[in-house]
Formats: structure tokens, C-alpha cells, sequence
């Protein structure tokens, strides 16, 4: 009888140590692991643009072409944000703008009605605020 009362003693010692020691974690941190931390947070705050994906809906020489088919555009779809931009010779108009190129392959697949020819092309300087999420 005394050694069950006193094993059972020792077993709640243990259990209320077991369970007082789970609430504390300590983490050592090595200083220089800190600071690329610190340096990967800066980075990415100061990073303006990301990596992502558009449609591209027409490649032209011709100016006046891209700015109606620009026009064309705004009137079809204007909740979609669109523009264009000229790297000589080609005036390139380009659509939307999503992280991943599944989700510009959903938009191309409504695009596709009126641009047949249009595709998903990657662009390196997308801003954060300009991302399109599809739910």
C-alpha cells in the first residue's frame, strides 16, 4: 500500500514537471544568422517590383493599331487593368497581371473569345498592388 500511494506521488511529480516544462522554449540564435534575417526582411521591403504573369493580347509596328485595339480592350473588359508598352519596334499591349502563370492561364481562357491569339507572358516588374487574385 505505501509503495502504490508513493509511486503514485512520483508519477503526479513527474507529470506536473512534464507538463510545466512544455509552456518554455528557448531558442539560441546564432547572431550572424540574425542578421541575414534582418537583411531578407530589408530586401524585400525595398524590392518595388515582383516576378509574374500577363496576357499579352497583340504585338504591332503600327501605333494607331495599338491604340485601338487598346480602346477596344478597355471597352470589352474594363475591370481588367490594361496597358502597353513600346520596345522598339513592337508596341505590346498586356493585360492583368497574376503571380502565377495558372492564374493568367484562367484569365487567357476568357481573353481567348475575343484574342485568339493572345498569351501568357512572364513580366519581372509587376507591382505588388497591381496582382490579380482569382478565388
Amino acid at each position: 500500500m505505501k509503495h502504490s500511494i508513493l509511486l503514485s506521488l512520483l508519477i503526479c511529480f513527474f507529470l506536473h514537471h512534464a507538463a510545466i516544462a512544455q509552456g518554455v522554449i528557448r531558442v539560441n540564435e546564432d547572431p550572424k544568422v540574425a542578421q541575414m534575417v534582418r537583411r531578407y526582411v530589408e530586401i524585400n521591403k525595398s524590392t518595388e517590383t515582383v516576378n509574374g504573369w500577363r496576357i499579352q493580347l497583340l504585338a504591332t509596328t503600327e501605333r494607331q493599331r495599338m491604340e485601338s485595339a487598346l480602346y477596344r480592350f478597355k471597352t470589352l473588359y474594363p475591370n481588367i487593368p490594361v496597358d502597353w508598352t513600346h520596345a522598339k519596334p513592337y508596341y505590346k499591349i498586356r493585360a492583368g497581371a497574376f503571380a502565377t502563370k495558372m492564374e493568367a492561364m484562367q484569365m487567357l481562357y476568357i481573353l481567348k473569345l475575343d484574342y485568339p491569339t493572345a498569351y501568357p507572358a512572364q513580366d519581372n516588374r509587376i507591382h505588388p498592388d497591381e496582382l490579380i487574385y482569382s478565388n
